[in-house]
Order: C-alpha cells, then sequence, then structure tokens
C-alpha cells in the first residue's frame, strides 16, 4: 500500500488469472481426455504426465528462470502444482462424482482453516507442511536456496473441481443448458467472494483494511493472497473466467483464432515465453550499464540483491510482453500444427 499505484496493482492483480485457470482447465482436459479412456488408462496417463511435470520443473524450467547450471536456487512454481496436482487427481478420479465434489469443495473452501498454523526451520515435517499448505524461502546454506511458491492443497482442489467440470463439455451435453451452469457458478463464485471479503472474518491471509484514500482502501479489498490460493483468490479468479468462458461460447474470428493457438500448446508456449524474456533480460541488463553475471539467477545474486535497483518502467513491460506474444505466436502455431498432424505420436500429449 505504501509504494504501489493502480496501474501497477492491477497490472499484477490480472497476472492471478494465469494460474488458478491453467490448474482449473488442466483438470477439464483430463476429464475430457477419460471419457476416450477407461479409468486404468487415465490413471496412467495422468500419473506419469504428472511425474513428467514435476520433472520439467525441477530441472527445465528452473534452468530457463535461473540460467544457473548449479541449480543453486531452486524455485517450485505453478509447473510442479499442475504435476502434483495431476498425480493426486490420479487416484482420485476413482472415487464417486459426489464424494469428488466434496473433497474439491473442503480443499478449495476450507484450506484457509489452516491459516493459523505456521512452522519454522527445516525439518522434515516442516518442509511437508510447505508443500502442502505454506509459502517458504528456505536458506539451505549460503549457497543453496528453495523457494517452495506453491503449496498444493487447494491447487489439487481447483484441479479436482476442474475435472468435474468437463462434465459440462461432453458431446451431448446441451449448450443453453451448460451457459446457464457457466452464469450461475461464475456469478456465484463473485457472490462468495464479495460476502466474504466485505464481512472480513475469513477466507484469505490478509484482511482488507480502509485506508486514508478511498483508491488505497479499493486495493486493499482486492490485495487477496495467492500462496497458496485462498478461497477469496480462487473465487475472484475463477468466476470472471466461467462467465468470460459463458459470452465466447460461440464466438470465432480472428482474434479467437489467434489465442486458441497458445492454448493449444500451452506447455511449449510457457517454456518457450521463460526462455526468450530471460534472454531479452540478459541483453537489457547489459545495456542498462550492469554485469550481465547478474541475471543468471544464482543463489548469490538473490541473498545480496544484486538486481535490487534494476527494473523497467510499465509501458516497456507492456511493450516487451506484446513483442514475445507476437514473437512467439508463429513458432506457436507451427507446433500446433505439427501435434495435430501427429496424433499417433504418443509422446506429444506430454510435451
Amino acid at each position: 500500500m505504501e509504494t504501489t499505484t493502480p496501474i501497477l496493482f492491477f497490472t499484477r492483480f490480472i497476472t492471478h488469472y494465469c494460474a488458478p485457470v491453467f490448474v482449473f482447465l488442466a483438470g477439464t482436459s483430463a476429464f475430457l481426455y477419460g471419457s476416450r479412456k477407461t479409468k486404468p488408462e487415465l490413471f496412467k496417463f495422468l500419473f506419469s504426465r504428472g511425474i513428467w511435470l514435476i520433472f520439467l520443473e525441477i530441472v527445465v524450467n528452473n534452468f530457463i528462470w535461473t540460467f544457473d547450471f548449479s541449480f543453486s536456487f531452486q524455485i517450485f512454481q505453478v509447473i510442479w502444482a499442475i504435476g502434483l496436482s495431476m498425480v493426486s487427481l490420479s487416484f482420485l478420479i476413482f472415487l464417486p462424482k459426489k464424494v469428488l465434489l466434496a473433497t474439491g469443495v473442503i480443499l478449495v473452501a476450507g484450506h484457509n482453516l489452516l491459516d493459523g498454523i505456521v512452522t519454522e526451520g527445516q525439518s522434515l515435517q516442516s518442509i511437508i507442511w510447505y508443500l502442502l499448505h505454506q509459502e517458504q524461502f528456505l536458506v539451505i546454506n549460503p549457497n543453496q536456496l528453495v523457494l517452495l511458491k506453491y503449496p498444493v492443497i487447494p491447487w489439487i482442489g481447483i484441479m479436482v473441481l476442474g475435472y468435474l467440470f468437463g462434465t459440462f463439455y461432453q458431446r451431448d451435453y446441451a449448450v443453453n443448458k451448460r451457459k446457464k451452469w457457466l452464469l450461475h457458478l461464475g456469478l456465484g463464485a463473485l457472490a462468495v467472494f464479495f460476502v466474504l471479503r466485505g464481512l472480513n472474518f475469513y477466507g484469505d491471509l490478509t484482511p482488507w483494511s480502509v485506508q486514508d484514500t478511498l483508491t488505497k482502501s479499493i486495493l486493499s479489498f482486492f490485495d487477496i493472497a495467492k500462496y497458496p490460493p485462498s478461497l477469496l483468490f480462487t473465487c475472484i479468479t475463477l468466476g470472471p473466467a466461467l462467465l468470460f468462458l459463458r459470452t465466447i461460447e460461440s464466438t470465432k474470428n480472428r482474434v479467437t483464432d489467434f489465442f486458441l493457438v497458445f492454448g493449444r500448446v500451452p506447455l511449449f508456449y510457457y517454456f518457450m515465453h521463460v526462455l526468450v524474456i530471460h534472454l531479452l533480460a540478459i541483453g537489457g541488463i547489459v545495456i542498462y550499464g550492469d554485469s550481465w553475471h547478474n541475471m543468471i539467477l544464482t543463489a548469490d545474486v538473490f541473498l545480496n540483491k544484486k538486481l535490487i535497483n534494476y527494473g523497467y518502467s510499465l509501458q516497456i513491460v507492456y511493450l516487451l510482453w506484446i513483442g514475445v506474444v507476437l514473437f512467439l505466436s508463429p513458432f506457436s502455431k507451427r507446433y500446433m500444427i505439427y501435434k495435430a498432424n501427429n496424433k499417433d505420436k504418443w509422446w506429444l500429449s506430454y510435451l
């Protein structure tokens, strides 16, 4: 509240929609994939793909984020959360749908009851709790850092609910009925957010408060916890996402075709955009007049805050964002076409 501006705040806020929608629709994708398979086949796919994503997080994603061959700074982010959630879902799919629904709701709506449990240290018990529900920055030693950024209890719940959401997209499901559900669920999630946030007693780690200006009070109201995703975070992100799905149900034009490409090759685009941005950042820091070595994100760089005075204006950030999307669009499209023309290659489903 002391240093942010509305445009900076909501630039960060809009990015909140990425992770929960990724995880939710990964569950939906699992349901649709499983509709053509037996439960054991779906289990095998989800379990193996989950393990594969965890491997990609630890090895590939960490490297392209840091460019550090020593892997001195390990970050467990959204790919890790999706992977572990898939492994969990692979076991949960054998439960009846009503039990699955109850499980998803309890994990998403009830995990904030655990907010008061806070642990410290590097014992096995503490580390397990960090992985499950408490974001933590671990300094193993001066040359080894671990950031546990995505505690998985609520993410598993979000994927479970996304899996059940796939029911609405079965081939024989009526469009009007689906749109009615999307409207009710979307508005319902928003209602839960505004009511609980207004009452200010449950659903988020950080209560909002009246500030010295109306603008700051609004920012405080929307200042919600992502690590782990609170109930209110989930409602304010998935609610509008469901309403957006309803709005574009029958929309097909050049704009939707352009963005459809990224939706069909999300893992490829995710890794490529991080790689390209990191390469641009190395070029940028040289132009900035600093050492390119500081963009090799080692434990030393973080512990000694070597990038604390480095950065760009929001205008530059937005230009770079648009530029990276446009640059990667043709590569993503080529890969999408390659996948579509090679459906017989089983390994492509893991990429």
